[in-house]
């Protein structure tokens, strides 16, 4: 049974119950077979869409975009942040969530950040800014002149919050994020974060200034309560301030399944990017 912290008080639980609260791994039991079909079909879609990828934004090999044109130099981009808390993965192994949204004709974005240990957290929302000026720029070369709608999902949802103060997005999907970093000091996570009482005052979503944007926040219902939790907090604090967008819990979905309604072409997520153009 899945401990539910919503009914207790976060100070005081055993440092094995603060770890389980945002363990999605444990938490969903297949979750390697999930994480290794998604990378196992990424490879060959990424390889038949290979023309514009491995586009450097920054100096490291990570700072880089995976572009998937779709045809339409005027169509909306979707640009996907990918997750593993801060500290997992590489946007290689998620190129087929591009699979849906280049089936409705839009165009697609997978950025790339380094992780921690190796830099800082704050490194990491600089490097999505970086990414962002990168993509205003130069995108139009590659077919990439539409409306950007920001997403990513785990911490990609967190860095999908930050992201969305850039000028150039339009709107976002924040899927499954975490939007208040105090508790991840507080769990194993972070041995390799190392974050520090600025990072998350100033990395915190919700501690800084409200985006006056579309924003969907997004979590999938059968998620460990500490995400739901998140999400339902964050989403509350934008509904406060009179911030447009939904809060929208996925029927069933765990961590990993979420992502399902982003990649398939009639998906939910991509209904819901839609809608928030209009």
């Amino acid at each position: 049974m899945t401990l539910d912290v919503t009914k207790l008080n976060w100070g005081s639980l055993s440092q094995r119950e603060r770890d389980a609260a945002y363990n999605n791994s444990e938490a969903v039991p297949d979750s390697g077979a999930l994480i290794e079909e998604r990378n196992q079909a990424s490879a060959p879609f990424r390889a038949a869409h290979a023309s514009a990828v491995d586009l450097p934004y920054g100096e490291s090999q990570r700072e880089q975009w995976d572009l998937f044109p779709g045809g339409n130099p005027e169509a909306p981009t979707l640009v996907f942040i990918h997750g593993g808390y801060w500290q997992r993965n590489r946007r290689e192994d998620f190129a087929a969530m591009a699979e849906g949204a280049l089936a409705m004709g839009w165009n697609v974005g997978i950025c790339g950040y380094s992780l921690c240990p190796d830099v800082t957290m704050t490194r990491i929302a600089y490097q999505i800014h970086t990414a962002l000026d990168w993509l205003s720029a130069e995108g139009p070369k590659y077919g990439f002149n539409g409306p950007i709608v920001l997403t990513g999902w785990s911490a990609g949802g967190h860095l999908t919050a930050l992201g969305a103060e850039h000028p150039a997005v339009t709107a976002a999907i924040a899927i499954s994020g975490v939007f208040e970093l105090g508790p991840i000091r507080d769990t194993y996570l972070n041995v390799a974060l190392k974050l520090t009482d600025e990072e998350i005052a100033e990395l915190s979503p919700m501690r800084r200034p409200v985006v006056q944007k579309p924003m969907a926040i997004v979590y999938g219902a059968a998620e460990l309560p500490e995400l739901c939790r998140q999400s339902r907090d964050f989403h509350r604090l934008r509904a406060e301030a009179q911030a447009p967008g939904p809060l929208l819990p996925i029927p069933g979905a765990d961590h990993f399944r979420v992502l399902e309604a982003l990649r398939q072409p009639d998906g939910a997520l991509l209904r819901l990017a839609a809608e928030l153009l209009r």
